[in-house]
Parts: C-alpha cells; structure tokens; sequence
C-alpha cells in the first residue's frame, strides 16, 4: 500500500541530511553564536539511511533529496549518491550552497544524481559576505558554471527573500534565470527557533516580487506543470529559464504537501515547521526489522498535520533550526 496520509495526501518525497556541518553561517539559518554540532556518534551512519531508503521506496516514495549542513562537506558523498541511485528512486537530487560544487560536480553526475540545486541569496560579493559570512562568491558562480558543463537536467537556484538584504537584486537573478536557461525559485523567509531570531522587518512576500519581475520581464504560468510542486511556476516571455515562488508564509502548499524529512540525527519529521519527531536511530541500532521500520514510517506519515501552524500565534514556532532539519 502507498503511504497516504490522514488527509489523503500521496507521501512520495524524502528529503534526507546527511550532516549539521556547514561552511557558511547565515544569519537565518542558524542562531546568532551558533549551535554546537551534533555528535558524530549520533549522526546516522549511510548504511542505515540507504535501509530507511530502501524501505520508504517499498512504501512509495519515488523521489529523494540530499542535504544539510552542506552534504558535499561530508566524506564519501560521491559513494553514497552511487548506491542511493540503484535504491529504485525515480529522481534524486541534491541541495548545495555550490561552494565545493566545482570539483563535485562531474562526479555526482556520473555517480547518478538526477537534479542539483544551489542555495544562493545573493549576486552582489558584499552583500553574499553580510548574509552569509563567507567570501566565497565566486567559488559558488564557478560550481553553477561546473553543473552547467556536467550536463544536469535541471539546476534550480534558491534565493531566500530578505528585505534590505537582497531585494535590489531580485532583476539579477531573473536575469540570471533568463539568459542562463537556469531555475531560479524565490524562497520566502521562514522563522525558526521557536521565532525568537526571526526578525519580522526582512521578511519580504513572493507576490512583491512577482511584481518586480514583471516591470521588465514578461512572466506567464508554467501549464502543465511537471508535477504539482510547492513552487508556484513562471516562464519568460523570449527567455530559457524559468522563475518559482515559495511562498510558505504568506500562502501555505499544505495541502499538496508530498513529503516526509529525514534528520542527520535519525529523526522522522512530516512537517517541516512541527516538532513531532519520530525516532530511527534507535530502531536501527536496536535489530529493528524491515517491516517494524516500515510500520514505524507508516504512523509518522498518519500523524502528519493537515496544515503548518499559524505563524501569528508567536507560541507555535519551530524550535529546530534549518540546519539541523535539513534544508
């Protein structure tokens, strides 16, 4: 039986981290000081992630993602993509801030990996060192040019909307997506951290963007869309690329939601912004079975919120942040 939710929605997507690490440290993704990182110990080995693959396939789920932290900052990734290739995934794909993407580019491609997408919020050197603390700019427009060359079907750019940060590059990025034959998606700014570090003022809505963008270029609706995503799907007028909008916040997908979280720590999530967290580690390192596994993926999957809470409720946050979620 496929896994279907209490709400009859179909669970087909797991995105797994494979990591906390990261080499950047942007100021909305992980807290002013930072955390500690997770202990390697507790960091769920790849052997026991492709097991929880291999059973969710069982169940339905035909694609995957692999993120972070920043996976490629983890050893033996290239090896892993192989064998989570032959796991009888349809598409698999991998999020990167493209920093070492340059010399993994190649390799992933050749090792099985579908789709890349490169988290990037900003065009501008100054304002990319602000956001994220990092000078490493062109190393990531190198690893976009590598991706390019190593022949993925579909690179995706994700830019997380910041009011004051970023929005007087909105038309380069559409540019971007324009003449580079690129997807670039417009991610609204999420809070995290039970909202406490979520500053209220950068948050800026797709729909201000959308208007943007349409000032120079002309945006029409992507029909039919491949499959009914979370992104809300534009094509340019005279242009190869595409633009997408996020838009968690000022209007939730939930509804189409399609997919389940798999923590770097062996947690079980079906809502990105619930703390109800389902527990494999424990299984796994305990001889739990195939079938006990798939059971347990079963009652994450019916526990699944109908919608995402309501972010005006300053109760109601979520208190992991996206770094050890996983983006």
């Amino acid at each position: 039986m496929p896994l279907i939710d209490s709400y009859q929605r179909r669970i087909d997507y797991l995105r797994i981290s494979i990591t906390d690490r990261c080499n950047l440290n942007c100021f909305y993704c992980r807290p002013l000081g930072g955390l500690p990182f997770i202990p390697h110990e507790m960091i769920l080995r790849y052997e026991e992630i492709l097991r929880v693959v291999k059973v969710a396939v069982e169940l339905g789920v035909r694609k995957a993602r692999v993120t972070g932290g920043e996976p490629l900052m983890r050893r033996g990734v290239v090896d892993f993509i192989s064998r989570l290739s032959c796991a009888g995934l349809e598409d698999l794909g991998l999020t990167t801030n493209g920093i070492l993407l340059k010399d993994f580019a190649r390799p992933l491609r050749e090792a099985g990996l579908s789709r890349v997408n490169i988290s990037l919020d900003s065009l501008d050197p100054r304002n990319y060192q602000r956001i994220t603390g990092s000078d490493r700019l062109k190393e990531v427009l190198a690893g976009i040019e590598s991706a390019e060359e190593a022949g993925f079907n579909k690179i995706k750019i994700n830019t997380v909307l910041l009011r004051e940060n970023n929005e007087t590059e909105i038309l380069n990025f559409a540019e971007l997506a324009f003449s580079r034959g690129l997807e670039v998606r417009f991610i609204e700014y999420m809070p995290y951290l039970n909202g406490k570090e979520w500053q209220k003022d950068l948050f800026l809505k797709a729909e201000e963007v959308k208007k943007v963008i349409n000032s120079r270029f002309s945006l029409g609706p992507v029909e039919p869309q491949e499959k009914p995503g979370v992104a809300e799907m534009y094509r340019m007028k005279g242009g190869r690329g595409t633009i997408g909008f996020i838009s968690s916040i000022s209007r939730h997908f939930c509804g189409r939601c399609n997919r389940i979280r798999l923590t770097s720590d062996g947690k079980l999530r079906n809502c990105l912004y619930s703390d109800e967290e389902i527990d494999l580690r424990g299984p796994l390192r305990g001889g739990v079975s195939d079938p006990e596994l798939a059971e347990i993926i079963r009652r994450s999957v019916q526990t699944k919120p109908e919608r995402r809470p309501n972010f005006s409720d300053s109760s109601r946050k979520c208190t992991r942040t996206m770094d050890l979620i996983g983006g």
